[in-house]
Order: C-alpha cells, then structure tokens, then sequence
C-alpha cells in the first residue's frame, strides 16, 4: 500500500501543495474588503484568451475630463495587474476591483485588469506569457473596425487612444510589468498601434538569494519573509532558485539592462515593506545605467497600502503621482 500523500506547502489554508503534486485551493473565500459601488465608473467582464479561458475586467468612467482638465478626449488607457505572489488573486476580487475603480475615476482613464494563470499549477513565466496575451487583445481590438463587430464597444468610435497606454502592476504584477517593459524596449512594434508610454510599479515583487536589510525584518501585519519565500518557491521555474531572472531583474543571474531602451518608470513602495530593498535597488541600479525612472517612498506604509485603500489619503497621493507621470510621459516618442 502506498504512503499517504502530504502537505508540502501550506499558504494559509487557502492555498496547500501535497507531496504528490496536487493543489488544493480554497474556493469560497470570505473577504474583509467589501466591494466599492461608484456610479461613476462602469465595469464589465470579458474573454481576451479562449484558449486559455482568461478573462479580464474593463473599467469605463461614465463621463471624465483629461488628466489635465480638458473634456471631449480620447481616454488613455491602464494595463493594471494584481498581485498576489503568483499563486493568489484575480481581476474579481474586491481589493483588485477597487482599486481599478479608483484609477479610472481619479485618472479618467479605460482600465483593462487581466486575470492571469496562477501558480503552483502554473510556473513563472506563465504569468507573463498572459500578460503579453493580454496586450495582444489589445491590439486586436485596436486594430478592429469600430463598429463593425469586432471591436468592443467601450474601445469603439474614437473613445479611447491606444497610442497613450500604461501599463500598471501592483506586487507579482509590478515584477510582470517589469518584464513586459524589457520585452518590449523602445521602438518595438510588437503590438502597434498599441504604444505603451511607461510602466507603475507598485511594490514591485522581486527577491534573490541575498537577504536584504528590509527582508529581515520585522515582518508585516500581513506579510512575512517565511510567505514571501513560500511564494518563491511555489512560482519559480522548477529548479532554479531566487536568483533566477525573473525572480531577481538585477541579481548575478540577469542580463544587463544597460543596452535596453525602456520606457519611463515610476516605482512606488511604502517605507515599512519587506520589499522596499528590493524596489530601491531595482531603481537604483536602472538610474545607473542611464535609465528614466522615479523611485517614490511612502513613510511608515506596509504592503498594499494603496491598493487595500485605494480611497485614502495615502492613495490621492498616489493617483497624483501617476497622473504626473501619465502627463509628463503622455508625448514621449518610443
């Protein structure tokens, strides 16, 4: 008879990985966050990958001025993706829907919020192998006739400039935005007539195999380096430790960014973080290598504090830095 098989991973009963391969997720999960209902904004769900079954949500303001103040524009629009370590999260829960609730009002902007696959049943680079399917529904849509069928409607009749895209990530989907930044440099006409104008990267999820000052402690309210690490090895490529490129963007084991034209970045951390190092050297390290990239420290703040409260006075703080960001880099030519 054979041996029972165990729990190896053990994410906070919601997610457990047992010995013989299998995953056991919690479904029916009780969240403290209740969902936001703002009038102002309009949302809808929708498949960008059949194949896959990948669905993502759309955010729509009812009626909104530029992000300089002028009416009767086309809407720019945010790529905004969730975090959740890789193995938790979907454009469906209420601390992600609130806070592309926020962005589309407090930046009058069309907010496209993909649901990506999730590890441990899916391992790092399927995350951001479905982002960048994301961005090519975009691009579909995009290149579409208006009106004609295949385009959805709210990206229909001028409503929208998909030459004034951004792409946003908070966590997991800060460290996605990042790689989607280097796959497409400057110039590249992967997705014309999509251009991305810059990247947000809020608390962007990055380690390595070196513990940095902030990782050491002390923890979280919600967050531990025993968590962080039990992330790590749930979405790492099999084998490889958190050195691993797309673990650690500037660690041993990365190319040089040096020779890669990117697009303007801004980083956003809170001061408190486990991960602030981490974001810090990441910017630090750009900055060096002649990079346009804005590092932007909130004091005292944990992980999460603009998207679990994204209508707080921390987080007008934060709309305001990316509609500074959105405004300065809105003409920048890739």
């Amino acid at each position: 008879m054979g041996s029972l098989s165990e729990i190896v991973e053990d994410c906070m009963g919601f997610l457990q990985l047992y010995s013989d391969g299998t995953v056991f997720r919690l479904k029916d999960i009780n969240f403290n966050t209740p969902v936001v209902h703002d009038n102002s904004v309009l949302f809808k769900d929708c498949v960008f990958d059949e194949k896959l079954n990948l669905r993502l949500r759309m955010y729509k303001p009812t009626s909104a001025k530029s992000i300089s103040g002028t009416c009767d524009y086309k809407l720019p629009i945010i790529v905004y993706i969730h975090g959740g370590g890789f193995c938790f999260g979907s454009c469906q829960w209420p601390n992600s829907h609130n806070c592309c609730v926020r962005l589309a009002s407090g930046l009058g902007a069309v907010v496209i919020s993909p649901d990506y696959r999730l590890a441990p049943e899916h391992r790092l680079p399927a995350a951001m192998d479905d982002a960048m399917s994301a961005l090519r529904w975009l691009q579909r849509q995009a290149l579409s006739e208006s009106g004609g069928g295949g385009r959805d409607a709210w990206l229909s009749g001028g409503a929208v400039d998909f030459g004034r895209v951004f792409v946003a990530g908070d966590s997991s989907g800060g460290n996605i935005a990042h790689h989607l930044a280097v796959r497409f440099g400057t110039g590249s006409t992967e997705v014309d007539p999509v251009r991305v104008q810059g990247y947000v990267l809020l608390a962007p999820f990055f380690g390595g195999e070196i513990r940095t000052k902030s990782e050491e402690g002390p923890s979280e309210e919600f967050l531990s380096l025993e968590i962080l690490d039990r992330f790590w090895r749930l979405s790492m490529p099999a084998g490889q430790n958190r050195d691993h490129p797309l673990v650690n963007p500037v660690g041993p084991g990365s190319s040089s960014l040096e020779k890669v034209g990117l697009a303007p970045i801004l980083v956003i951390v809170g001061g408190n973080e486990l991960l602030k190092d981490r974001a810090e050297e990441y910017a630090k390290r750009l900055k060096e290598v002649g990079k346009k990239i804005e590092y932007v420290e909130f004091e005292g703040k944990q992980h999460g504090f603009f998207t679990n409260h994204p209508f707080s006075e921390d987080a007008d703080e934060v709309i305001q830095l990316i509609k500074h960001f959105m405004l300065e880099n809105s003409s920048w030519e890739i």
